[in-house]
């Protein structure tokens, strides 16, 4: 008990956290409440909390989930991905995990899916998912690998979502590699089985002639090529790495946007510019977790000012924001900033 004590100890304390009745009272599909509106204005809290960030997911995701009943990759796809960073904190909703079977067991046996990439975001976020709580592959978690093997291409990619919204819905290449992580983390070297093997082969034969078509997606592949073989060399690794330093901006930040360079609809929908100079909690975050997957060490010192800008820009609600980079009205990005935000930080501590 002593041992246990210390410990969380140690935890609120690298947290900064005053944890409240409040901010630890568990949210639900019922008494979930619409979380504030997306803007650049929310003030910025004095200290960082985990638990508000906590929080924050929780609302984003089953707000997301009880008022459109899908699935999306800023939101509640991000949620699998993140939520486990915060379980000392409070323990991740199961009603999302829970949603996302349901889609797998009921709605794709009865309807089929909606898309393509559906398919493929459910499998390897449940996947991961799987990797960070129980350490097991879940048989619902199976069962979505072997739909997703079954419309994977003979090019070893998917039909995609190529709606313009960068960077998760703009391109297949996103889709690909987001299969390739997803396989990778599976847990029990799923992606070396005989269930797995022709379709890895598939996705690395995809990437292998397919060159990513933006910085943040070289990212997405250095991240996947650190949890499955085969997707990129060593000095192509550090090529990326290098990159990304680059952009880094003197308040220790990173602009998703300067990301997003090469990418063929770089220009807003609403005609308006890019912020390509202004730090934010999607480039920080996901930059500064990509590195860390990468192998760059906590103790770095570019690292360690990332993890100071983002525990100093984190906002009221909990969240931190970002800028949509389509167009001034929806600024969705932020749940998926917030997911890497914590992830980020969580992959930093000492």
């Amino acid at each position: 008990m002593i041992r246990f004590r210390s410990l969380l100890a140690v935890l609120l304390a690298v947290f900064s956290l005053e944890v409240s009745a409040e901010e630890v009272a568990r949210i639900t599909l019922d008494n979930v409440e619409k979380p504030p509106e997306f803007s650049p204005e929310e003030p910025v809290r004095s200290e960082f909390s985990a638990s508000l960030a906590a929080r924050y997911l929780d609302t984003a995701a089953l707000h997301w989930q009880k008022q459109r009943k899908c699935g999306t990759c800023h939101t509640n796809f991000a949620y699998l991905l993140a939520r486990p960073s915060l379980k000392a904190i409070s323990p991740p909703s199961q009603e999302v995990r829970k949603f996302f079977e349901s889609m797998v067991e009921e709605r794709w046996e009865s309807e089929g899916p909606r898309w393509d990439a559906e398919v493929v975001v459910t499998a390897s976020l449940l996947a991961a998912n799987d990797r960070l709580t129980t350490g097991k592959l879940n048989p619902v978690t199976r069962k979505a690998f072997k739909r997703m093997w079954g419309l994977q291409r003979k090019d070893g990619g998917w039909d995609w979502l190529e709606c313009g919204w960068p960077p998760m819905e703009s391109d297949a290449h996103y889709g690909v590699t987001l299969a390739a992580l997803g396989a990778g983390m599976a847990p029990g070297g799923y992606a070396s089985s005989d269930e797995a093997k022709a379709g890895v082969e598939g996705i690395r034969r995809y990437l292998l002639t397919n060159p990513p078509p933006s910085l943040h997606h070289r990212a997405m592949l250095l991240w996947a090529s650190t949890r499955l073989g085969g997707l990129m060399e060593k000095r192509d690794q550090a090529s990326v790495t290098s990159a990304l330093f680059a952009l880094q901006r003197p308040d220790g930040g990173w602009a998703m946007a300067s990301l997003l360079e090469g990418w063929d609809g770089h220009k807003r929908k609403d005609d308006t510019r890019q912020e390509l100079e202004k730090s934010d909690g999607y480039g920080t975050g996901f930059v500064t977790y990509v590195l860390r997957q990468g192998g760059v060490p906590a103790r770095d010192g570019r690292l360690k000012r990332a993890i100071a800008w983002l525990k100093a820009n984190q906002r009221e609600s909990g969240r931190w924001f970002t800028r949509s980079p389509t167009r001034d009205t929806k600024h969705f990005i932020s749940n998926a900033g917030t997911a890497f935000a914590v992830m980020a930080i969580d992959a930093c501590l000492p």
